[in-house]
């Protein structure tokens, strides 16, 4: 008996290693065709009729044993379009099956999110996050920014539905909210600005090479800090998961107005590449150390660098190390021509300076590098790290011609700045997510950021023009001078949060979860600003200079002579604080925490419940011109509630609801009483300013029919308690400051968004023609008081109405484009891209003292995008921006007839592209 159990067993282990041995093996590499064949990881791959499947890795292989014969293979991903595949099967052999996937003409019918949705660079990835999450939001990724030729940040959330951006800057407008209404993030953690001017950073600084998608809320989470109105901008950075790869851009760009002068000249002694940083020369006030005030002429030609490179290694069975770095200069030539310009026009429609004659030529740079190192340590904890340093110049050479009050009465004046920024901006952060259990899960991040932004010697000049020849203006002392400002500052941040599961249903699916969350930044900003002015002495007053060239006459030799003096606003070199620079000091704090709760009650409905509450301290002190020392102090506590709702229709189509409190802070500039003075007007701050209270709400309703397909539609309404803007106050030079104005506004709008595939031209090749469009309208009101402004601050302002739109708000807000996209092979396409954005007519600065409202009148644009990719490495991109090359126009507001107070052309901008990858 023993001896036949004996028999038996090795007569089945031997036909079990006959049968092991008989098997074959399926195996490959599954890729992402729409992202440059990238490694698709957590794929699915299952042999068609059975149970046998496995998932993908990490580097988007997989591997099947199989018994010999014929299979069809399935090769799926979510919100992929499925692909099926033949083999034949031998055994002991190995058949090797590589396999690209698409978005394709995938839909979202049926769809549930198990597990991560791929690369979020894509926009049928964004859709199917944005269709599935409970949070209102929007985002805009890699594949969509590159189809549309975008550039920058700015111009990327421009893009979007409800958002325009300033004419001129990066600054943006949320729902016809500015810059004090909105914020902005780096993975959830807050970026300081490089603008004393302004609450948010340029957006144009950021390339869209160091990111993997943009998201924009514009409702209220109480993850978010509670200084929130219009919206919060969110830049990803890049996390790379591929193969190793290195690739090169090389690019070149002419702006038309710039090449077409005859002449283009800008200042002497600064580097083309932007890191030049002049410091207060030695003894100022005694010596003439200055750097000279003659002109080079330059070739309007410019051109870009781009090196970006990835690579990942495995650590361990379960790690993996990942490695994504780029480096980028780029520069940029423009101009404004046969331009007019007036300042300090009145009631009546007078101008105190009315210039026949505004030229602007500019050069700037942008240098940029990014290390983002992700480590994963198993499938349960991952860190990454991520270091970014911007560097971004600009020079320019501005003329104003024309008339000037009690200066130039015959319309002979002639103003020129030479205006240099140089502004940098390194940002580190620590990032950590952690899957505790099946249940419960922690995120945190912590960042340090530092902005060094300086206008170091901005010069400014004032001639008459005589028949004799130009004749420096010798009236008021800053007409000629040296300007040197710096600004400093660094944030420290962190949010910490941990999600728990709850409430687990018959389907082992948890219903609830708790997000309880704490966050914290402190901020401090060190502002500091020097004029050196320079006044002709009795006797020199009428000597005949050249424009230019100033060193003949601005030198040592003259100094001594006497030919003119130099001080600063507390006095010459006989007072002994006359060096003594005008500064202001901010420190802000702002500790927060928060518990979510959310919870689906349904299939169908799930709602999330947030609340929020914040310690707010903001401490202003300054020392400036007016011959004020003073501080201020800003306390608050606030209380945030939020709720977000979700109905699901159908598998297609949501219902959302959303509604919150917040608050919006005023600025330390705006605060500080320091007066920053340009050339067509003067702004001062208002220690009396405080902040303002919104109550926000949403209702949108959205259908998704296909994986690239969208349709939605919102209503929202914004109601705010003193509300802040920009105004002129009652003074001698008619200065700007920032006024609570009254004591409520509100806004009222609908979006409407559609894209849509219009036709698919081949079946067996990718070609198909695809459209978009975004609409807003708004309706702004906000009061008017001039009895609130004159109890609550030291200031006068005359409203011209009783009420007004909000500042840059437009009524209307549109973007179309329409793509056409043919792929002949995974190593061949083309892209090409019509995009056009209009705004209608939108407020600047509110009238005031018998003045109408400053208006920037409506225009459009429109942009030509072609991107080709002519094999497995090579690519050329070709842009056309601006074509229509519209007026653009600012006037003012009164009963007379409007005024035009600027009006300009920017001209095309051309631009080409050449990239290799290795």
């Amino acid at each position: 008996m023993k001896f036949n159990l004996r028999f038996l067993f090795i007569a089945l282990f031997i036909c079990a290693i006959s049968f092991a041995q008989n098997k074959g093996t399926i195996s490959g590499v599954l890729t992402d065709k729409d992202m440059n064949n990238d490694p698709l990881p957590f794929a699915n791959v299952l042999i068609k009729g059975t149970n046998i499947s496995v998932n993908t890795d990490v580097d988007g292989k997989y591997s099947l044993s199989v018994n010999p014969g014929n299979y069809t293979l399935v090769f799926s991903f979510l919100g992929y379009e499925s692909v099926e595949t033949p083999v034949a099967v031998k055994g002991s052999e190995t058949v090797v099956i590589n396999q690209a996937l698409s978005s394709g003409s995938y839909t979202l019918k049926d769809v549930v999110v198990q597990a991560s949705t791929g690369s979020k660079q894509k926009e049928t990835a964004l859709l199917l996050e944005q269709k599935n999450a409970v949070d209102i939001k929007q985002s805009i990724g890699a594949q969509e920014l590159s189809r549309k030729g975008v550039s920058d940040v700015a111009a990327a959330v421009s893009k979007t539905t409800g958002i325009t951006k300033q004419e001129g800057s990066g600054n943006i407008f949320v729902r016809g909210l500015g810059d004090r209404y909105n914020s902005t993030t780096m993975n959830g953690l807050p970026i300081p600005s490089n603008d004393p001017e302004k609450k948010n950073i340029n957006l144009e600084i950021f390339s869209t090479d160091i990111l993997e998608y943009v998201s924009i809320d514009k409702v209220y989470s109480s993850k978010l800090y509670g200084d929130f109105a219009g919206g919060n901008v969110d830049i990803i950075s890049k996390d790379y998961k591929g193969n190793g790869y290195f690739k090169i851009e090389l690019g070149s760009n002419v702006n038309t107005n710039a090449l077409a002068e005859n002449d283009f000249k800008l200042q002497r002694g600064i580097s083309s590449f932007g890191f030049d940083n002049p410091s207060i020369p030695n003894s100022p006030l005694t010596q003439y150390n200055y750097n000279t005030l003659q002109m080079d002429g330059k070739n309007p030609i410019a051109g870009s660098i781009g090196l970006s490179g990835g690579k990942s290694f495995n650590v361990g069975d379960n790690g993996k190390l990942s490695f994504f770095a780029t480096a980028n200069f780029s520069n940029e030539y423009n101009s404004i021509r046969n331009a007019t310009a007036k300042g300090g026009v009145n009631g009546a429609g007078v101008a105190n300076k009315d210039f026949y004659s505004y030229t602007d030529m500019g050069y700037q740079t942008n240098s940029t590098g990014l290390l983002n190192v992700g480590y994963k340590i198993n499938s349960d904890n991952k860190v990454s790290f991520n270091t970014v340093y911007i560097n971004t110049s600009s020079q320019s050479k501005e003329e104003y011609a024309g008339y000037i009050v009690d200066l130039a009465n015959n319309g002979n004046g002639l103003i020129r700045r030479f205006n240099y920024e140089k502004n940098s901006l390194w940002i580190n952060q620590l990032l950590g997510d952690h899957k505790l259990s099946d249940r419960s899960k922690l995120n945190w991040g912590a960042s340090y950021n530092i902005i060094d932004g300086s206008m170091p010697d901005r010069a400014q000049n004032t001639f008459r023009n005589e028949p004799t020849g130009y004749v420096l203006s010798s009236i008021s002392r800053p007409d000629n001078h040296r300007y040197f400002q710096k600004l400093k500052e660094d944030e420290l941040a962190g949010n910490l949060s941990v999600d728990y599961k709850f409430n687990k249903n018959s389907d082992d699916e948890y219903k609830g979860k708790f997000t309880l969350g704490a966050s914290g930044r402190i901020k401090n900003r060190n502002f500091e600003a020097s004029q050196f002015n320079f006044l002709s002495q009795p006797g020199y007053t009428n000597t005949i200079v050249d424009p230019n060239n100033l060193d003949l006459f601005y030198n040592e030799t003259n100094l001594n002579n006497g030919y003119f003096n130099i001080s600063t606003f507390r006095g010459n070199s006989q007072v002994p604080n006359a060096l003594d620079p005008q500064t202001y000091d901010g420190k802000q704090t702002i500790f927060g925490g928060y518990l979510n709760t959310e919870y689906k009650f349904n299939p169908k409905l799930t709602a999330v419940l947030g609340l929020r509450a914040e310690s707010i301290r903001q401490d202003v002190d300054w020392n400036t011109q007016l011959g004020d020392v003073g501080s201020d102090k800003l306390d608050k506590f606030a209380f945030l509630p939020s709720l977000t709702m979700k109905y699901e229709l159908n598998e297609k189509q949501n219902l959302r609801l959303g509604f919150s409190k917040t608050y919006t802070l005023p600025q330390f500039k705006e605060r500080a009483l320091f007066v920053y003075e340009e050339v067509l007007q003067v702004k001062v701050g208002n220690p009396y300013l405080y902040e303002s209270d919104d109550y926000n709400l949403d209702l949108k309703w959205e259908m998704f029919p296909t994986s690239d397909e969208l349709i939605s539609f919102t209503a929202f309404g914004k109601y705010i308690l003193n509300p802040m803007n920009e105004v002129t106050i009652a003074s001698s030079s008619n200065d700007i400051s920032y006024i609570n104005t009254g004591d409520y506004g509100y806004v009222a709008g609908a979006e409407v968004e559609y894209r849509k595939t219009l036709f698919n031209f081949d079946d067996v090749n990718t070609k198909k023609l695809s459209a978009g469009i975004n609409a807003s309208y708004l309706h702004t009101s906000q009061e008017l008081n001039a009895d609130k402004v004159d109890k609550e601050t030291d200031y006068q302002v005359v409203f011209t109405n009783t009420k007004s739109q909000f500042t840059g708000a437009s009524d209307l807000l549109l973007n179309a484009d329409l793509s056409y996209l043919a792929e002949w092979d995974n190593d061949r396409s083309l892209n090409t891209t019509v995009a056009y954005t209009y705004f209608s007519d939108r407020i600047n600065a509110i009238g005031t003292n018998g003045r109408g409202d400053l208006v920037d009148k409506a225009f459009g644009s429109l942009d030509f995008i072609a991107k080709s990719k002519l094999n497995k490495n090579l690519g050329l991109d070709f842009v056309v921006k601006n074509i229509l090359d519209p007026k653009i126009n600012r006037v003012q507001e009164n009963a007379s007839g409007d005024v035009n107070v600027l009006s300009y052309k920017k001209g095309l901008g051309l631009s080409f592209k050449l990239n290799y990858t290795f």
